[in-house]
């Protein structure tokens, strides 16, 4: 790994003070070492020349599914449970080793194109393994973890349906094998995928787990009406006073959507320090509806944001949540509300709090993990730049198309727009291959 030098760029910090700055970044074993005007160059640096550019931290995405990738395109106009029993669940179930691979890389290259470093991912039931494989490979930093459903359905596939104990264990196995992986920049988390697919026994271990083991808690709740349905009936208690109930919801768990919540467990979320990732595309796209994400943060609930998976939105772009986590909100609550700095903000550290790794990325500040994406805005859509808010133009107006390179750790992942560590001839070769031979195991070619 080479020591970096990067200069003359314009830094969107994103530190205490959210500065911005003009002024260089030194880079020496994948750490930020040094950020001020006018550093030199030493021996053993390579310096990019960033002048006229401006680098941000590398955005955090709280909320992925790589898994899904291949179904991009296949579960477009269908409200959630009938996007899960229809389309989901049948081509999740028709995954192999080879498949799920491509898959993750297919998104894996998508994210890194457009200025993602670390991602909380969940994968399907079987396979995790060759998912880990892809995130190793590609240089991403994640924390991901396989799917867990041991509640039985005549809605969910066969291959689906898990027994209670071998859930449990392979997913210890995996985080046993996994987490810490490349000096912690893979991580595990366990993923129940939601209360209606899963049995209490299942939830109160992972619960004891995810104690023991220190790790993270990723699911889903409150996403739907029918889901919330379910789960009172199945337990008497909505979903987050549920998993409140049986000693869930703390400070290791992240939730994805979070639309429908009543007032007590608004209270839950704040007092237990539960991470919400706020997925906009996702939730437009499926009809689920508008999270009140100004209240959860004026309540003083940690919000971030994930694209959630491409058959629901179709794209994993942060560009595009950020854009739309600002617009939605604006004909409920007015035109000051969500402004860029709060979006961006949930964007990269909030993600990075939401991670548990706030001290380490989510900014650029001398000490932490040297996560950036340095962007080109010299374009027609970006200018003029005279006066202009430099997190407005990157929240309003940048695209995924304005990223030049991409760096993890220190390492360059992304150069002049082209992916080092994932071969995209390849990926895009072999994912039309994977979902044609998916399709052919289902009914729904």
């Amino acid at each position: 790994m080479a020591n970096l030098l990067i200069q003359g760029a314009q830094l969107v910090t994103m530190n205490e003070r959210e500065e911005i700055l003009h002024a260089d970044i030194r880079i020496e074993d994948g750490v930020i070492r040094e950020v001020a005007p006018g550093l030199a160059p030493e021996p053993s640096d390579r310096v990019i020349d960033a002048s006229g550019r401006t680098v941000i931290p590398g955005f955090v995405q709280t909320h992925i599914h790589l898994c899904q990738t291949l179904f991009r395109g296949k579960g477009d106009d269908l409200e959630l449970l009938d996007w899960l029993r229809r389309r989901i669940w049948p081509l999740e179930a028709a995954h192999d080793e080879e498949s799920l691979y491509y898959s993750a890389m297919l998104g894996l290259g998508e994210l890194i194109r457009s200025g993602t470093t670390t991602i909380v991912d969940m994968e399907t039931v079987r396979h995790t393994d060759a998912a880990f494989r892809a995130m190793a490979e590609s240089g991403i930093r994640a924390l991901s973890g396989k799917v867990m459903m041991d509640e039985k359905g005549e809605d969910i596939p066969p291959v689906l349906q898990e027994d209670t104990a071998r859930s449990l264990q392979e997913s210890v196995d995996l985080l046993e094998k996994w987490n810490g992986h490349d000096g912690g920049r893979l991580r595990y988390a366990f993923c129940p995928r939601f209360v209606v697919s899963c049995t209490e026994p299942l939830l109160t271990e992972v619960r004891d787990l995810s104690a023991r083991y220190g790790v993270r808690v990723h699911t889903h709740a409150a996403e739907n009406p029918g889901e919330i349905q379910i789960v009172e009936a199945r337990t008497g208690y909505r979903n987050v006073v549920y998993l409140d109930r049986i000693g869930l919801a703390n400070e290791r768990l992240i939730l994805a959507h979070c639309i429908w919540l009543d007032d007590e467990e608004k209270r839950i979320l704040r007092e237990r320090g539960v991470h919400v990732s706020h997925c906009p595309s996702s939730n437009l796209k499926l009809a689920s509806g508008i999270a009140d994400t100004p209240g959860l943060l004026a309540g003083h609930v940690s919000v971030s944001l994930g694209a959630d998976g491409a058959p629901c939105n179709n794209n994993l772009d942060m560009f595009q949540e950020m854009r739309h986590a600002a617009l939605i909100q604006k004909p409920l609550h007015g035109p000051t509300a969500m402004d860029a700095k709060t979006v961006f903000r949930m964007a990269t550290i909030g993600g990075a709090r939401a991670v548990g790794m706030e001290r380490e990325i989510g900014s650029i500040e001398a000490g932490k993990q040297a996560d950036l994406a340095i962007l080109n805005l010299n374009d027609f859509h970006t200018f003029p730049a005279y006066d202009v808010d430099p997190i407005s133009r990157l929240v309003y107006s940048a695209t995924r198309a304005d990223v030049e390179t991409t760096i993890i750790g220190g390492k360059i992942v992304m150069e002049r727009g082209i992916v080092r560590t994932v071969d995209k001839d390849l990926v895009l070769r072999e994912a039309d291959r994977s979902i044609k031979r998916l399709l052919d195991r289902t009914s729904l070619a």
